[in-house]
């Protein structure tokens, strides 16, 4: 059983919610080894909220991340009520252009774990030589580098460069994954995640095996992991949110 946490009066449930599922999202992710010490950041829209997001609070470790702790922004990443924490402007620069364009934008993840960065300094960048980069045929665009994202006009760049993919990758600095919810976003990163880490330990041992495009395009109708009859990615996340409540559940306080 998971320790009973009290919702803030100042939160509504569905506030409530979504600033749970986020934090433990956090927590998954440095479980994963994903975090990045301070940085890197998931951002969330607020549920019947207009313009308003979740991100992690700018100093604290993602393991530091709660429920309550998160910081509440605008679009113009100006906090919304109270909170004892900035946000990293680097953050916002791009989170917030996504997610105030694109309607279905609820989730936004960025990391710069060692294959996924790996891979974005690649100047063929992710080869759909392996299981899991194959369900992301059709998926995955580009940005070139323009160095650390703290102007307000690269994340307009950036939203350019991602077009209608779901998945972008910054080209030497890391990916960036967009979903419709929490759950998509996770499923799309892990999928990044593992295809990186494929594609690192085989590219060494000699030619990558191509795939072929038919092939590629079976593999995108029946992944499991967007198919809804699985959860939509929604199982799996469920299922590492109980591994972290066993592991330490005060995310939810």
């Amino acid at each position: 059983m998971t320790a009973a946490f009290v919702r803030p009066a100042r939160c509504a449930p569905e506030e409530w919610d979504a600033r749970v599922q986020l934090a433990a999202a956090y927590r998954i992710f440095d479980h994963l080894g994903w975090s990045e010490l301070i940085y890197n950041h998931i951002s969330l829209r607020v549920p019947g909220e207009e313009g308003h997001l979740l991100l992690n609070p700018f100093g604290l470790h993602y393991r530091e991340v709660t429920a309550s702790n998160l910081v509440k922004v605008d679009r113009e990443g100006r906090i919304v009520g109270h909170s004892d924490w900035p946000i990293n402007p680097a953050g916002f620069t791009f989170h917030g252009a996504v997610h105030a364009t694109l309607p279905d934008a609820h989730c936004v993840m960025h990391v710069h774990t060692t294959p996924t960065l790996a891979v974005c300094c690649l100047e063929e960048g992710l080869s759909f030589t392996n299981f899991y980069a194959a369900q992301l045929w059709g998926k995955v665009a580009y940005h070139d580098f323009e160095g650390i994202t703290v102007r307000l006009d690269e994340g307009q760049r950036i939203l350019a460069s991602a077009a209608d993919k779901p998945v972008l990758l910054l080209r030497n600095h890391g990916p960036v994954v967009i979903g419709h919810t929490l759950a998509q976003a996770f499923s799309l990163l892990w999928l990044v995640q593992r295809a990186c880490e494929v594609q690192i330990a085989s590219q060494g041992l000699g030619a990558l095996r191509p795939i072929p495009v038919p092939v590629l395009e079976g593999c995108v109708r029946d992944s499991l992991n967007f198919d809804p009859c699985f959860g939509a990615g929604q199982d799996a996340f469920a299922a590492l949110q109980r591994l972290i409540d066993r592991v330490d559940p005060t995310y939810r306080q």
